[in-house]
């Protein structure tokens, strides 16, 4: 039994930890609450059962190769879909008192995605003495979608997914405490869009003082990278074709419409804006208040939070092109470098940088983008994949890492090869890959 600001919450005795699934951090975003910030959830009557896992965001179904087979592939990972979505999860260890809390955010470009995928779960950071939270928000139109009239009513509009991933990073500074964690000590981290979404609670006014450390998983960079610095203008352009793929000619009508009929207007929708668009667009934009300014801009200026930062990519991650040789020249490596000799001109401590560069066994797809997240989290059994002990030994030697990283700052310890920060002098990159002495 946990007593938080809300109401007492019980959850899943698992033997050496306890999981708290589905706690709501927000109310639900329905009705008139679509399209506007999150507001805080109601107090509890009685005892919350927080036994279950609950919605997934609004999305398409399905995914295509590598992930289907790896992630997707087991229908009982899979979650209801609703607008009925600001839950986050947490995974405990019994008895714990003042653990570093590790807050993950996922990926999924924005579009899609969830956080209980049959890749994540929060048993293997609990028995290295760290609290696992994991959070579901907002995605695609739902999530993203800035139009004048939003902006009219509310003086910004888009964010609302990352408005709802800081709504919950508060939900868990204000109540972490009675999990048994410090609330003085959270790590932001996630992959892909979630590493996106972690360099922009990372570059926020918003989120000032909640956040100790940042790890930030094929998706951080500075230079080069998936960031898009889009203005509200730019989005409100984009999102202004929304209402006629919807067949609605006011903010009132476009919320009285179905969640079903929202999303399957973003088919019509997509066809006539992403030739504008040229990518993605439905991502953190420069709204003045979640961003005052584009990602490299606000490091340039210092505005970047002035804490620990560890970040790296796959050798086969996104935007590294097959034919490219030698794949320390792809967008994401490069950016995770520049990232720390950022660091380093403004008088800070760089980063650690890795590159994660182990084929996985089972296939010729490489070190694919996400394929490190069967390693950090722990969740090797989950796969299909033949592993060898030498796998078996890269993901304890990486869960040591991180778990290390979000107790000190550093990812030193256990025994394991010393991982030097990245300044220019050295330039280090800690390879990830079987050992020598492990290979198969």
């Amino acid at each position: 039994m946990v007593e938080t600001r809300y109401g007492r919450i019980t959850g899943v005795d698992k033997g050496d930890y306890l999981e708290y699934r589905g706690i709501p951090y927000a109310a639900p975003p329905v009705g008139e609450l679509r399209w506007r910030a999150p507001q805080p959830p109601d107090r509890f009557e009685g005892v919350y059962e927080a036994l279950d896992f609950r919605n997934k965001c609004m999305q398409a179904q399905g995914s295509s190769p590598p992930w289907d087979k790896d992630f997707y592939d087991d229908p009982s990972f899979d979650r209801p879909m609703s607008e009925d979505c600001l839950y986050l999860h947490i995974w405990a260890p019994k008895h714990g008192e003042n653990c570093p809390v590790a807050f993950w955010v996922h990926g999924g470009a924005f579009l899609g995605g969830w956080a209980t995928e049959k890749e994540f779960d929060g048993a293997a950071y609990c028995r290295r003495g760290v609290i696992f939270v994991s959070v579901e928000y907002r995605c695609n139109v739902f999530g993203y979608l800035a139009h004048p009239w939003l902006t009219a009513e509310s003086g910004f509009s888009g964010n609302y997914g990352s408005l709802d991933q800081i709504a919950a990073l508060n939900w868990v500074y204000e109540n972490i405490a009675g999990f048994g964690g410090d609330p003085h000590n959270i790590t932001v981290f996630g992959q892909s869009a979630g590493a996106m979404s972690a360099q922009t609670l990372a570059s926020s006014p918003l989120t000032e003082g909640k956040i100790a450390k940042a790890i930030l998983q094929s998706g951080g960079s500075y230079g080069t990278g998936l960031h898009r610095d889009l203005s509200l203008s730019q989005q409100e352009e984009l999102g202004g074709a929304f209402p006629e793929a919807l067949g609605v000619r006011s903010l009132e009508e476009m919320r009285s419409k179905s969640a079903k009929e929202v999303f399957e207007a973003m088919g019509p929708f997509f066809e006539r804006v992403m030739p504008q668009a040229k990518g993605l667009f439905l991502t953190p934009g420069i709204d003045g208040r979640l961003l005052t300014g584009g990602y490299y801009q606000l490091m340039d200026q210092g505005k970047l939070h002035p804490i620990p930062y560890m970040l790296g990519c796959t050798k086969n991650d996104i935007m590294a092109p097959p034919e490219l040789t030698d794949k320390r020249e792809a967008p994401l490596y490069t950016g995770s470098v520049a990232f720390s000799h950022k660091l380093e001109e403004l008088g800070r401590k760089p980063a650690y940088v890795y590159h994660f560069t182990r084929d996985l066994p089972g296939d010729s797809q490489g070190a694919w983008h996400s394929a490190e997240l069967w390693y950090m989290m722990g969740t090797l059994d989950r796969c299909w994949r033949l592993w060898t002990e030498g796998d078996r030994a890269l993901s304890e030697r990486m869960l040591d890492y991180w778990t290390n990283f979000m107790k000190t700052g550093d990812p030193n310890g256990n025994g394991h090869p010393l991982w030097q920060a990245c300044d220019r002098a050295s330039g280090f990159v800690m390879e990830l890959d079987v050992l020598p002495d492990e290979k198969d």
